[in-house]
Formats: C-alpha cells, sequence, structure tokens
C-alpha cells in the first residue's frame, strides 16, 4: 500500500486567474500529468498545455511508473497515448478525493491562508513563551490575537520554560514562585542557577491562588498539608521540574514534613487539569494546585497561598517590536479586567518590567572595598 503525503505552496497574491487548472483544491504533480495525455492524446500536446517541454513530461511519467510499480501510459505507435486501467483508476481515485473532501480541505486552505497571512502583516508580532502550566495564559493568547499579537505558547514545567529561553528556543518564559519568595527556599536552588541578573528581566504578569484540590464539599475536610498526611489521604503529584512541585517541598518544609509523609500515588500528572481530573474521577483525594483549575471543574479548594507568576526574556529582547506589544497590552484595562475575574487571579504589576534582583531577593552583592592607602 502506498503512503500518502501532504504538502502545500505559497503564491504572491492571487494567482487563480492566471492559473485556472488551480481550481483543484489538493493538488498532485503526476493527475496533472495525467489529466493532460487523456484529454490530448499524445505526450506532445500535453507537455504545450502544461507548458513544459517533452522530454521532462516524458521523463516524469517513468519515473512515476517507477515509484507506483505500474505502467500509466498505453504507448501504441500510431495511436493516440492513452491511460492505462491502473492510470484510469488514479484518476478516479482524485475525482473521488476532491468530490469528497472539498468542504475540509477548502477550510485548511483558509486557515493557511490566515495563518500565512501573520507573516507578511508588518503590524503583527509572534511571540514564543515556554511556560508553566496556566489558566490566564490561553486568555491572553485569544485577547492578544485580536489585537495582532500572536502568541505561540508550549506549556512546560518552569524549570523547563527558563531552560528553553536560555537556550534561545523562546522568546519569553513563565515560572512562579510563592509570595515573598525565600532567599533559602527548593525555589531558589531550582531557579537562582538559571537567572542572572542584568542579563533576565521579569514582566510583571499575575498573582494567583495556590491551594488544595479536593472533591467537591472536601469530604475528607483537609484544611492543610498535615492534614493530608495525618489522614493517609491519596495524594496526586505533579511532574518533576514544575513550578508546582517545587512549591510543594517548600510548603513541606514549612509544615515540616517531608514527601514520605504524603500517601501520594506512584504516577504524577502535567498539568492542572490532568490533575484535577484524577480527582475529580476519584483515582486520588487531593492535590496542589490553582484554584481557577478548582472551580472550572466544580471541585472543592482550600487555599493556601498566594503566589507570582512572571514572565521573563532576556534583557536584549526586552524592547523589541513583540515584546513591547506584549507589555503594552498587559496594562490594557479590559486585560486587567479580564485577569481579575478569573479565580484566584490578580493582575499584580501586569506589563511593568520589574527587577530580577529586586523580587526574588537569591543573590547578595558585595560592596566594592575602598583601597587601603597603606596598600602598596
Amino acid at each position: 500500500m502506498h503512503s500518502v503525503r501532504l504538502n502545500y505552496t505559497l503564491n504572491h497574491h492571487s494567482d487563480k486567474e492566471s492559473h485556472p487548472s488551480d481550481a483543484a483544491l489538493l493538488r498532485h504533480p503526476l493527475m496533472d500529468l495525467l489529466q493532460a495525455v487523456a484529454q490530448q492524446g499524445s505526450i506532445s500536446a500535453a507537455a504545450r498545455q502544461l507548458n513544459l517541454s517533452y522530454r521532462h513530461v516524458w521523463g516524469e511519467l517513468k519515473r512515476w511508473e517507477n515509484v507506483m510499480g505500474h505502467e500509466l501510459i498505453v504507448w501504441e505507435k500510431g495511436q493516440s497515448a492513452r491511460l492505462t486501467e491502473f492510470g484510469d483508476k488514479l484518476m478516479w481515485a482524485e475525482r473521488q478525493t476532491q468530490a469528497r473532501l472539498a468542504p475540509q480541505i477548502e477550510a485548511l486552505r483558509a486557515d493557511l491562508e490566515r495563518t500565512f497571512a501573520v507573516a507578511f502583516d508588518p503590524d503583527a508580532h509572534v511571540l514564543t513563551l515556554y511556560a508553566s502550566h496556566d489558566d490566564a495564559l490561553p486568555r491572553l493568547r485569544e485577547y492578544a490575537a485580536e489585537q495582532g499579537l500572536h502568541l505561540d505558547i508550549r506549556f512546560c514545567g518552569s524549570v523547563d520554560a527558563i531552560r528553553a529561553l536560555n537556550e534561545g528556543r523562546c522568546t519569553l518564559a513563565g515560572f512562579h514562585t510563592q509570595s515573598p519568595a525565600s532567599k533559602n527556599s527548593h525555589a531558589a536552588k531550582a531557579y537562582k542557577g538559571l537567572l542572572k541578573p542584568g542579563l533576565h528581566k521579569i514582566i510583571g504578569f499575575a498573582t494567583r491562588v495556590q491551594g488544595l484540590i479536593v472533591a467537591p464539599d472536601n469530604p475528607l475536610q483537609l484544611h492543610s498539608l498535615k492534614d493530608v498526611a495525618q489522614m493517609r489521604a491519596r495524594f496526586v503529584h505533579r511532574s518533576l521540574g514544575t513550578g508546582t512541585r517545587v512549591l510543594l517541598d517548600d510548603l513541606l518544609d514549612q509544615a515540616q514534613l517531608s514527601l514520605n509523609d504524603l500517601n501520594a500515588l506512584p504516577d504524577d500528572e502535567p498539568s492542572h487539569t490532568a490533575l484535577a481530573e484524577a480527582i475529580a474521577s476519584g483515582r486520588c483525594d487531593v492535590g496542589l494546585g490553582i484554584e481557577s483549575t478548582a472551580r472550572a471543574r466544580g471541585l472543592g479548594f482550600v487555599p493556601l497561598l498566594h503566589e507570582h507568576f512572571h514572565l521573563v526574556c532576556l534583557k536584549s529582547a526586552l524592547d523589541t517590536p513583540a515584546t513591547q506589544a506584549l507589555r503594552d497590552l498587559l496594562q490594557e484595562h479590559d486585560w486587567r479586567d479580564a485577569l481579575n475575574a478569573l479565580p484566584g487571579y490578580a493582575a499584580q504589576s501586569s506589563g511593568h518590567v520589574q527587577s530580577l534582583s529586586a523580587l526574588l531577593p537569591w543573590w547578595t552583592f558585595k560592596k566594592n572595598k575602598q583601597a587601603d592607602p597603606a596598600t602598596p
């Protein structure tokens, strides 16, 4: 069985008038050759119709016969060239494909045209953002797209997001830290080596509430991690490398607990949504997640802390047109109202550039000592 691969072409402006044969929405060059031969009855006439040389058309037909493993043209001296039975069946399959899939193909073509229109629009911008899972970012993507700013968002762990930024795979990274952050925290250990004052800049995004996501009405009456440990409630972890997993380590330290004190499931979950689904399905009793996800799923929620969700970029990218467009958008009243309407979220310092060393007190800088005059 032969496989099918799809591709597309980009034309300057609209070439439909100059290329009437482009009426078919999904094209294959072999079908153009077969159709021309069937209509014209000779290779030379088919070549003239397609504005190609006889040598090229003949060579392509022979090449496709080798690829397909079947003859395509009946070559009889003194008679018109015609398609073999296999060639006729290929043309039948082509007509069936065009007839059956025309609406879907047209929708795909239109979507591709809309997408590539962004590349040719001087007023449009594209930003690649790797970020810890967050409910507000998809809403920001929709809001920004209406204003010509297109966010290419890839959700991953906070640690992986910052690494992607440092490796040049994205322009912005999203991560979150407890408010206020501690210089001796697990978050400091996770992020300090990845972020450098003077090299990175933070753009304020939002604060959000993290806590225990539980079943509706909290049947086990879980109000703290100590309750979770004492009740031996089935706990579901977030994946290693996620900001919430780093946060859990800090909360356990503050409660004087360890991971071994939790009755944790062997499998972890990659996102707040997946964690909430695990609780809603009854597979587990509780997990650490954000309030908006719990409310959206109709689950119970016990708030434990507020945290900052940061956007970080390289200082060199801070004033580029795309990043500046995002900073301006984040400060708009309509966006701030939309963010504040999301459960557990607040638009705090949205769009404002903040000092890395001032916001995250993980670095200490020694003042230069005055030289001793007696020292030679």
